[in-house]
């Protein structure tokens, strides 16, 4: 019988008092719909994972002029209680604000973070010493864009981490056209097809804190689109990281790396579309090997009618669509997702599926069958490709249906249980914890690169038939930085990892004990 996965809602008395505050208006503005990125990592090294959120602004002006619009980085006090230090750490930011990305980008061992906005980007240098100082000039990291989210990877294994950013659409208040009926003045969000694509942007790290634009010299720049999500793998395992963007209504992207330039493969692959060729609504996006064969798979979410589209890797640089196969197709249609996870929630060494559920539209259910405000969706790996919603046995019906939208999976009490905090538009933020009771094993990786970037982000791990990669940046607008997380079932003695770090050396661990987190340094030669 499957182990029973439990989650329970915790943050009010956890002290995560946050909101996400959208100025929402009777005028749908479209940036109102797209606040709520969230980072988790652990800001100042002792140990614990803290939460930062993003946030918006008085569209008006685009300015935090009151504390409601702050950007809020919450410390983990241990025992799952948080403390609001955004002012003595410096990140209530400026600007319209919508994602985060959290890496170590200078190679100090302390993380910064990335926040993606609207005609405005920040980038944080973490001091280590409880707080951060805006680089974002200096560092050369440009604005003016709608940016979503930001990525965190080495695309040329310099062993600097480079930033990805991805660009939604040009937008202006002054511009915004009426939507909806006229007749009765109902007034609705208009569709992504009333505005104009952009090209995402590439930042080449320097190595001295300075950042290089080559969006065009590798590729990027010559291909517009919607961007919503971004997730990073190798999935053609040739040592390169490869890019995941989502699209809203229009194909998305598989950005193939070459050897430190891109080339848009999405269509080719198989990646881009649905079987059926229809464009939907692309929100966030996982690149992960979620039915251990060894290959990343790609996961996307969309509104309800479009299902959760799920590519399954076959290799060779081919993806298939594998929607309907998984049982996701079925489960999924007649909800609306945001941000997708790729985790193992109940140690058994299957990765489930995790979605922060809404409908994009607050007045959706004036013009069709779908609900606005849902409650988190979660679907267990029963194995072999397949996937069953747990939503309700898991206890996300528990708490009222909110606007959700970015969500981060992390183990927050350190208790091998990954949890997860999700945000919503105009409602509190959710500190889900896993109370699950299943006696199995895990192994938490951390790295440390030396011929490759500190964080290793990009190596890629293996134990047994379970494969993964180092990441931060997946779902919509959100990210995770706490090293890799193994589920490892009733297996009670030591494991053997392996880990392929992005210099190319391969390292392998035998005799690790299980139930622990695992501190693993990049050896300076391959053994």
């Amino acid at each position: 019988m499957a182990a029973e996965i439990r989650f329970v809602e915790i943050a009010k008395r956890a002290g995560l008092d946050f909101v996400v505050d959208n100025d929402a208006s009777e005028e749908k503005r479209y940036v109102e719909t797209m606040p709520g990125g969230v980072a988790a990592f652990d800001y100042d090294g002792d140990g614990l994972i803290d939460i930062f959120f993003a946030n918006g602004a008085r569209i008006s002006s685009f300015r935090k002029d009151s504390p409601r619009y702050f950007n809020r980085l919450f410390r983990n006090l241990g025992g799952l209680k948080f403390r609001d230090v955004t002012e003595e750490a410096g990140v209530a930011g400026e600007g319209y604000s919508v994602g985060a990305a959290a890496a170590d980008y200078d190679n100090d061992g302390d993380i910064d973070l990335f926040v993606a906005g609207v005609d405005r980007n920040i980038l944080y240098r973490n001091t280590g010493k409880g707080r951060f100082e805006d680089v974002t000039a200096r560092a050369g990291i440009g604005g003016g864009r709608w940016a979503v989210a930001g990525a965190w990877l080495d695309f040329d294994n310099d062993g600097w981490l480079d930033l990805f950013v991805v660009n939604y659409v040009h937008w202006s208040a002054a511009e915004e056209r009426f939507c909806g009926d006229p007749a009765r003045n109902l007034r609705v969000y208009c569709h992504p097809r009333y505005y104009r694509e952009l090209p995402n942007a590439l930042y080449r790290n320097r190595g001295d804190g300075t950042f290089e634009d080559v969006s065009e010299r590798a590729g990027i720049a010559a291909h517009l689109g919607k961007g919503m999500g971004i997730a990073i793998a190798d999935y053609d395992e040739d040592g390169w990281i490869d890019v995941s963007v989502t699209n809203d209504y229009l194909p998305n992207f598989l950005f193939r790396n070459t050897g430190g330039a891109f080339e848009e493969v999405g269509l080719l692959a198989g990646a881009a579309l649905r079987d059926d060729g229809e464009t939907i609504s692309n929100m966030g996006v996982d690149f992960r090997d979620y039915d251990n064969d060894g290959r990343p798979d790609i996961v996307v979410v969309a509104l309800a009618g479009q299902t959760f589209p799920l590519f399954k890797n076959l290799g060779k640089g081919s993806f298939r669509d594998h929607t309907h196969a998984s049982g996701l197709a079925r489960q999924s249609v007649g909800r609306s997702g945001w941000s997708p996870t790729f985790a193992d929630f109940d140690n058994d060494g299957l990765k489930d599926l995790f979605v922060s559920c809404s409908h994009v539209n607050d007045r959706v259910e004036m013009f069709q069958a779908y609900r606005y405000l849902l409650p988190n969706s979660l679907f267990r790996n029963a194995g072999g490709g397949r996937l069953e919603d747990i939503s309700e046995a898991a206890g996300f019906h528990a708490a009222p249906p909110r606007a959700h939208r970015g969500a981060a999976v992390a183990d927050f009490d350190n208790d091998g249980r990954l949890d997860i905090v999700v945000t919503a538009l105009n409602g509190p933020a959710e500190l889900w914890h896993n109370v699950s009771e299943t006696g199995h094993s895990w192994l938490r990786l951390r790295l440390e690169g030396r011929r490759s970037n500190r964080d290793g982000i990009g190596a890629r791990l293996r134990i047994g038939e379970q494969h993964n990669q180092m990441t931060t940046s997946y779902g919509y607008a959100s990210s995770v930085h706490q090293g890799v997380h193994f589920g490892l079932g009733r297996l009670a003695s030591a494991v053997e990892v392996e880990v392929v770090w992005p210099s190319g050396v391969r390292q392998r661990l035998a005799n690790v004990p299980v139930n622990r987190e695992l501190r693993v340094r990049e050896p300076r030669e391959e053994f």
